[in-house]
């Protein structure tokens, strides 16, 4: 009996790995597309209307700065949802063996 108990406590782990990640997903998605836009504004309207931006930001330019912004964002928010997700587990499995001690 104890094997079944180790592999649905490991089918369990594996579905909460599965759902924050889905969460570290759906979150860094959500802030790619505001940091992407967000940067893209600006960025825009200075290589149209800047002097300095007319002559060094070609549309190649432009869309590194955009997707780096946007790529960052994305990792950074989806790393930080996923360690605040495995981080609240650990403590709720803390206080779940606390309990029972």
């Amino acid at each position: 009996m104890a094997k079944i108990d180790a592999n649905s406590s490991h089918d369990q782990r594996l579905a909460m790995a599965k759902q924050y990640s889905h969460e570290g997903v759906v979150a860094g998605a959500k802030a790619a597309i505001v940091a992407g836009v967000v940067a893209a504004i600006p960025t825009v309207a200075i290589a149209r209307r800047v002097a300095w931006g007319k002559a060094n930001l070609n549309p190649t330019a432009q869309a590194l700065i955009v997707s780096t912004v946007a790529g960052a964002a994305y990792f950074i928010v989806a790393d930080k949802t996923v360690l605040k997700s495995a981080r609240q587990n650990s403590f709720n499995q803390a206080e779940m063996h606390n309990i029972g001690a």
